[in-house]
């Protein structure tokens, strides 16, 4: 088993557990909560068959990493993800972040740049800004993640298993697109993380990512599944992309928050696809930024894909939950 020392707490290293597989160009997969490195196992094969150096890793009181009671906020865990790209020598990588990896995305490339990165993906992520402020009408209110604080402390467990319901949206998809196995097996995951980074990451979701987005300058794809009922898709997948110059939005019809099982095919052919073609697209944006112009319009819209027919109803569509969370009254009209 292998770890990388982060940081100590008292007498403690903070390591994290990582695995790293193949040769080829390096693809780093962040997971999301509650979860671990190990979710990802339906694109690792996929990426290691396309000729990847596929790395995972367990964020900071996940998995088998440690589970320190301090750094869950996203300035550190950028910081940890910049430690193991520093350790590891990775150069040429491609970031790949779900859910709450897709913060991890945003920050490391707005706090490092994109030396050394090749491309992004975020697949069902945090960014741009969850939480309804002045300046962010779209946002969600924060009185609901204070409900899902409070939902945790009272009974974490029970909180994980309503969590998982909108996580995968079994009232339509157990059966079809997954099973009850595969549902326990990421409530056990979640289980066996650190009590303290399991609340202490929910404030995290609605860091403000918009300063993060404008800054990257690398190819990104963004991936979501348009019945996301934990991070709601016009609420984010739809503004991620239209914050990034250079991003591409693939969407997932009927995709819940948990695409990379749930739709693993189509997750994987988009990965592949978007991670095999890389010399052209960089040269264009490199090009064009050093113009000092940004990418001309057709460019941009050649590279941000259409919203699927009927857009204009998700938001009667996403008046469900956040989270595991029913949502007030007075938001369901925010996405």
């Amino acid at each position: 088993m292998a770890y990388i020392t982060v940081g100590k707490e008292n007498s403690s290293n903070i390591d994290l557990y990582y695995e790293d597989h193949g040769s080829g160009k390096p693809v780093i997969l962040i997971h999301g909560y509650p979860l671990s490195g190990a979710s990802w196992e339906k694109q690792v094969p996929a990426l290691l068959d396309a000729g990847n150096r596929v790395i995972t890793y367990d964020r900071r009181g996940f998995g088998k990493s440690s589970q320190p009671t301090t750094g869950y906020n996203y300035d550190t865990f950028a910081e940890d993800l910049h430690k193991i790209v520093t350790q590891l020598e990775l150069r040429d990588f491609a970031l790949v972040g779900f859910s709450m990896g897709g913060g991890e995305v945003a920050r490391y490339l707005g706090k490092y740049g994109s030396k050394g990165v090749s491309k992004a993906v975020i697949i069902g992520g945090v960014p741009p800004f969850l939480l309804k402020t002045k300046d962010n009408p779209e946002g969600v209110d924060g009185s609901v993640f204070e409900g899902i604080q409070k939902a945790i402390v009272t009974d974490r467990y029970a909180f994980f298993t309503e969590f998982f319901k909108n996580f995968y949206n079994t009232d339509v998809l157990l059966g079809k697109r997954l099973s009850e196995e595969a549902v326990r097996a990421s409530w056990n995951l979640a289980a066996s993380a650190s009590a303290t980074a399991s609340l202490a990451c929910v404030p995290t979701w609605h860091e403000d990512f918009r300063n993060d987005l404008a800054r990257i300058d690398v190819p990104t794809l963004v991936l979501h599944g348009d019945a996301d009922r934990i991070v709601p898709f016009a609420a984010s997948g739809v503004r991620t992309a239209k914050l990034i110059k250079s991003a591409r939005l693939a969407v997932v019809k009927d995709g819940p928050h948990c695409i990379s099982w749930t739709h693993a095919e189509q997750v994987n052919r988009e990965l592949v696809e978007f991670l095999g073609k890389d010399k052209e697209a960089r040269r264009q944006l490199e090009d064009y930024s050093a113009s000092g112009v940004g990418p001309p319009s057709e460019y941009k819209r050649s590279m941000v894909s259409p919203l699927p027919r009927g857009s204009a109803g998700l938001a009667e569509r996403q008046r469900q939950t956040l989270s595991g969370m029913p949502l007030a009254p007075e938001l369901q009209t925010a996405f």
